[in-house]
């Protein structure tokens, strides 16, 4: 495998683009929309029916458009998963915010005693970074799916200004006045948790149902807690109208620990590993500030490429060993498996290269861009390098700052080849929305630059970093992966996993 020369030079510091310090009251780029969109029939457009056809293409210029800055998809959604979406899109709109159903269910929050409830509902509450949050959401929204609940998301400080609304016809988002405040609540002491539920032996078939319960399945949850997998326990939870879930996880592989839900799981996705895929493609279409951000950049600087490389850097401390070091390792992985060529003199002739490669860099600091295009600078080999920006640090909640990211991601997803950090949730996203396996930088990286500097992804799914891990017969451990089909430990970390194809491995 070749190596980086001993010595690159220090970065050239380039600032953020323009375009995205101007995120707000920018104009839609429609020429590039149009031309873009009318390349592709309405079957491209709705991805194979993954998409209702129903909602007014202005309010949300990306749900249809999107698909001409991909790849086009090999894996088509099952009939069952279609079906499903459309039943719950009915769902949605005969119970979700400003309808009769929804208000008399609200007033369950206040008299628990007030009735029964004709809809129920899973309230889902972010937590840690954005792409933690696109994780957990689609976990939740499957669960809502399987459980026959209506999804209300607590909008944050900025998730209704990234993301268009999923669903035709109606809001997922929690109404300003709905009675509970969620970042005053729920936490570990709460006796609405679940888990806390149990320890107190406050809910069984024997006394009647709370109408609220929130359900803890972050990276901290406990045994108790972890017992929402479990089969007993979760018909207690099916009778609740009202859930409150909260994860920085995407927990998708557990819900098949369920027998409940196993069966129609498998019906839904044949695939196994292009759950989030779907998922991810379904619910998640930037709203048109952002979509301008994606398509602005993409046709800027990467859309006359023969090839777009995605490079997405996740690092932890920006003193510059580190960063000479995973600047090393970048080039190592991208020569050793030729995704790059070495930068050498064998273009004799001076005649450039037919082939274009333009190198997509994602991250947070600045020096690597420098880094990189000193490698190459002085060879004819058709390669570019862009960085839509450098934020220095994570500002989660900051809206300029989450639209940049939120591009990104897109961005990454319409890579043909991808490169990804250890544990990155971030990376995960845009692997899953692009259809793409990608190679994952091993690390962290703390003296030495690893060997092999990286290697190849099992699956596109995202790993699952903190399984449960419970026995629930029995109480106590019982790792997951040994009672799980379809799963398989992650190549960037051993203790979490994986959903594959062909059974457990």
């Amino acid at each position: 495998m070749s190596h980086v020369p001993n010595i690159l030079p220090l970065a050239v510091i380039i600032p953020p683009l323009v375009l995205f310090l101007a995120y707000k009251g920018v104009s839609v780029c429609e020429e590039a929309v149009e031309s873009a969109s009318d390349s592709n029939g309405a079957e491209d457009q709705l991805l194979d029916e993954l998409l209702a056809s129903s909602v007014h293409d202005r309010s949300c210029l990306s749900r249809y458009r999107s698909a001409p800055y991909r790849r086009e998809s090999p894996y088509k959604p099952s009939a069952d998963l279609v079906k499903s979406l459309r039943r719950y899109e009915a769902l949605h709109k005969s119970c979700g915010p400003q309808t009769e159903a929804f208000e008399k269910s609200m007033l369950l929050l206040k008299n628990p005693h007030g009735g029964p409830s004709r809809c129920k509902y899973l309230v889902w509450t972010p937590e840690n970074g954005l792409g933690n949050r696109m994780l957990s959401l689609a976990s939740t929204f499957l669960y809502a799916l399987l459980s026959d609940r209506v999804l209300l998301i607590d909008r944050g400080k900025d998730l209704d200004s990234l993301f268009c609304e999923p669903f035709p016809g109606s809001s997922w988002l929690l109404p300003p006045d709905f009675p509970l405040k969620f970042r005053a609540v729920f936490n570990k002491t709460d006796p609405h948790r679940f888990g806390n539920i149990l320890r107190s032996r406050s809910i069984s078939d024997d006394v009647p149902q709370p109408a609220m319960v929130y359900a803890h399945l972050s990276h901290d949850y406990d045994d108790q807690d972890k017992r929402f997998y479990c089969e007993a326990d979760q018909k207690l939870l099916h009778q609740v109208p009202w859930m409150v879930l909260r994860s920085d996880q995407y927990f998708v592989p557990a819900l098949f620990l369920l027998p409940s839900f196993e069966r129609r799981l498998h019906q839904l996705f044949p695939q196994k590993e292009v759950i989030f895929h779907h998922l991810g493609r379904y619910l998640f279409h930037p709203s048109n500030p952002v979509w301008d951000l994606i398509i602005s950049y993409f046709e800027a600087n990467l859309a006359g490429a023969t090839e777009t490389l995605g490079i997405q850097l996740r690092i932890y401390g920006s003193e510059n060993p580190i960063i000479k070091l995973v600047t090393r390792q970048i080039l190592n992985c991208t020569w050793g498996e030729k995704l790059l060529p070495l930068p050498v003199a064998h273009n004799s002739t001076g005649i450039p290269s037919q082939k274009t490669v333009s190198v997509l860099l994602t991250s947070l600091h600045s020096e690597f861009l420098g880094r990189l295009e000193n490698v190459y600078r002085g060879f004819s080999l058709g390669i570019s390098f862009h960085q839509p920006s450098h934020e220095e640090r994570q500002q989660t909640g900051r809206e300029a700052h989450d639209a940049k990211a939120l591009a990104e991601i897109f961005l990454l997803s319409t890579a043909d080849t991808l490169v990804t950090s250890a544990w990155s949730t971030f990376g995960y996203v845009a692997q899953g929305l692009g259809g793409l396996t990608p190679w994952i930088l091993r690390g962290p990286v703390h003296a030495a630059v690893p060997q092999p500097a990286c290697v190849r992804a099992t699956s596109m799914e995202p790993c699952f970093h903190f399984p449960p891990n419970y026995d629930c017969a029995a109480g106590g451990f019982l790792e997951t992966t040994t009672v799980l089909p379809y799963t398989t430990q992650c190549r960037d970390r051993i203790s979490g996993l994986q959903m594959v194809d062909g059974g457990s491995t």
